[in-house]
């Protein structure tokens, strides 16, 4: 982790503690419940979230989102930071389902418990086809995360690791497409 309160002046420190093992983890942008939160993928396959007292030693605090469908049936991971709305923490996810197809899907988490999956998109948001399916590493769509500008999610994603997109769908539009997940 690295930190500045100038952006001119550096600290750098490392993560440590079971749950700072895998490249897929990925800080929530505030405290929630007076915690840092992150989410992770540490056994490889599943969605996880992580706690950390100082931002620094993290600790593994379960699964949050484990592969149920065909196109995420492989592995489940995040892609890039959840992203805040006033209906839950909206975390794009990437999938990975037969032939190592790589797809981009979607789920809410509870504000004030991110533990708890509260909706989700049956079907990928995005998924290699057409054109999309073409590249280095082929059947793959992935994204590093979104930004939410004005009612419209911003995703720029990477095809086949060879060209980079950016696409938008509108928030509302996006949340109505959830599923609600019983508790």
């Amino acid at each position: 982790m690295i930190v500045s309160a100038d952006l001119r002046h550096f600290r750098i420190h490392r993560l440590s503690g079971a749950a700072a093992v895998n490249k897929g983890m990925a800080l929530f942008p505030r405290s929630v419940g007076g915690r840092q939160l992150a989410l992770t993928r540490t056994d490889g396959e599943n969605l996880a979230l992580a706690h950390s007292q100082d931002g620094l030693v993290w600790t593994d605090d379960g699964i949050v989102h484990a592969p149920s469908r065909l196109w995420d049936v492989v592995q489940s991971g995040n892609c890039g930071s959840p992203i805040e709305t006033d209906r839950g923490w909206l975390v794009l996810i990437h999938g990975v389902g037969p032939m190592r197809t790589y797809s981009l899907g979607m789920v809410l988490l509870d504000l004030d418990d991110p533990s708890r999956v509260i909706a989700q998109l049956d079907d990928p948001l995005l998924y290699p086809h057409g054109l999309l399916r073409d590249g280095y590493v082929p059947n793959v769509v992935y994204s590093c995360g979104a930004l939410l500008h004005d009612g419209t999610l911003w995703l720029p994603y990477g095809v086949g690791d060879a060209h980079i997109r950016v696409g938008s769908v509108g928030l509302d539009e996006l949340l109505a497409a959830l599923t609600p997940v019983a508790a």
